[in-house]
């Protein structure tokens, strides 16, 4: 017998992320794509005040588990976007 089990929030990964002017829009690996208006999320406020050329120096930390902003010192794990979740 075959049973499926979902994966949980620590199980998925990013595969690739975008920003646009206000949104950072996350391709996880299971298919789904997360969109998240910074602009309009207090626990991103960081991002927000972010100049457009910080935001646009990203990267996918290995293992898909999170994005990073080195310029900013700052991250986003997945799970937390999963769960609408302050990162701390």
């Amino acid at each position: 017998m075959i049973t499926l089990t979902a994966k949980t929030t620590g199980q998925i990964h990013a595969k690739s992320a975008r920003i646009t002017a206000n949104t950072l829009r996350v391709r996880l690996d299971d298919g789904r794509e997360v969109s998240v208006p910074f602009t309009e999320v207090s626990w991103l406020k960081w991002l927000a005040k972010a100049t457009p050329k910080q935001r646009a120096n990203w990267s996918i930390e290995p293992g898909g588990f999170a994005l990073y902003w080195p310029d900013l010192d700052d991250g986003i794990e997945v799970c937390h976007l999963l769960d609408s979740q302050p990162i701390a």
